[in-house]
């Protein structure tokens, strides 16, 4: 998880993705399928990382992507680290991802459509379940409605169709969760009461964490691209304070940082500015390179494994796959505070940052899963 695939610099454009699929150390991805339609438009990536533990279970994010190169790195690193994630969350499922390229705004303004939506889910069909889809950046749960309509394998529905809705909603609480463990483990008591926490994202999962933030007591600070995300947040909650950026907000006097938009969000800018003693966010793939779990460890960062405390939402769905129950689910994400102050002790005993001994614990738990099965025959 910290030593993310990265393009190679030499050669000719994309062999350096091709390169990282069958280097191990850095991939080991078990397939990765490219799918394209031409009739509705549909150019996309699914990547099955690993279903060691079971079939692979990730989200499909509708991205507008630089290039096409871009968006398979994107692919490898979120299947990879939906198997870290599902590992830790205590699933039976391994990491799998998709990417759809283009912009996901609707018809006729963007690419996204109903036809494309079908011509989709038909080639998530055709792996035969070994890889399970749900929403993630760009896709909604009316999307994952028009997915399952030709894919039996698709979670994250409506509840009207036997799904188990916006996955936002646990995802938030279990970061929530991450956040109280953090809290407990630097200051001594699991609670944000008199904390300043800044929040870098108000979108589907952080205007969520913010209610859950004020509910403890919280200061809250918010920022957001989207002005009408800010302005959401601060018509329910008026005492929170919104700044322009995410650098301003960095930069800002916080106990707390939680960066919940797109990736990277910790890279070699922002970890020397941060005031913040604890970074604990729903975004996936926080650290933008290997190192940077080093550096948040030198400047005394506590730092939360994305992957561990943002693990609420792939719980709810993967619930969906047997009669989805909110309340069993939401059992099951509050476990997250366990893991998370179970993953900064290893880290202490062993001497190491807490994403490298996220890292371990998820392979264990991976390689015991493969050396259990049967051989032979």
């Amino acid at each position: 998880m910290t030593d993310v695939p990265t393009v190679s610099a030499d050669g000719p454009t994309g062999h350096g993705v091709l390169s990282t699929l069958f280097r191990s150390e850095q991939g080991g991805h078990e397939q990765v399928v490219l799918c394209q339609d031409r009739a509705s438009g549909l150019k996309a990536v699914i990547a099955i990382h690993s279903t060691a533990l079971g079939p692979a279970l990730g989200g499909t994010r509708f991205h507008a992507y630089a290039s096409d190169e871009e968006a398979v790195l994107d692919a490898l690193n979120l299947a990879r680290g939906m198997s870290y994630k599902n590992a830790l969350a205590g699933l039976d499922h391994g990491g799998g991802k998709a990417v759809i390229i283009g912009d996901p705004a609707a018809a006729p303004d963007g690419l996204k459509s109903e036809e494309l939506l079908l011509a989709y889910g038909r080639f998530v069909a055709s792996l035969g379940g070994r890889y399970v889809t749900a929403c993630d950046v760009g896709t909604y749960v009316a999307d994952m409605d028009v997915v399952a309509r030709e894919n039996p394998w698709t979670t994250g529905r409506s509840p009207e169709n036997g799904g188990c809705g916006d996955s936002s909603v646990l995802t938030a609480f279990g970061v929530f969760q991450g956040m109280r463990a953090s809290a407990r483990h630097l200051w001594g008591e699991p609670t944000l009461r008199g904390r300043r926490v800044g929040v870098a994202g108000v979108g589907k999962v952080g205007h969520h964490l913010v209610d859950h933030l004020i509910e403890d007591g919280a200061e809250v600070v918010i920022t957001d691209v989207w002005t009408e995300a800010v302005e959401r947040v601060l018509a329910k909650h008026p005492q929170v304070t919104a700044v322009a950026n995410t650098a301003l907000l960095v930069r800002s006097p916080l106990d707390v940082y939680a960066p919940c938009a797109l990736g990277g969000a910790l890279d070699d800018e922002t970890v020397p500015a941060l005031s913040a003693q604890i970074v604990c966010g729903a975004a996936n793939n926080q650290l933008a390179h290997p190192g940077v779990e080093k550096d948040l460890a030198d400047r005394g960062i506590l730092y939360a494994p994305d992957y561990v405390v943002n693990a609420g939402g792939v719980i709810q769905v993967a619930d969906e796959l047997h009669g989805f129950d909110f309340d069993r689910a939401k059992a099951k994400a509050t476990k997250i505070f366990d893991t998370t102050l179970a993953i900064f002790d290893r880290a202490k005993a062993d001497g190491i940052p807490p994403a490298a001994a996220a890292d371990r614990l998820a392979e264990q738990r991976m390689a015991e899963a493969l050396a259990a099965r049967p051989t032979g025959g």
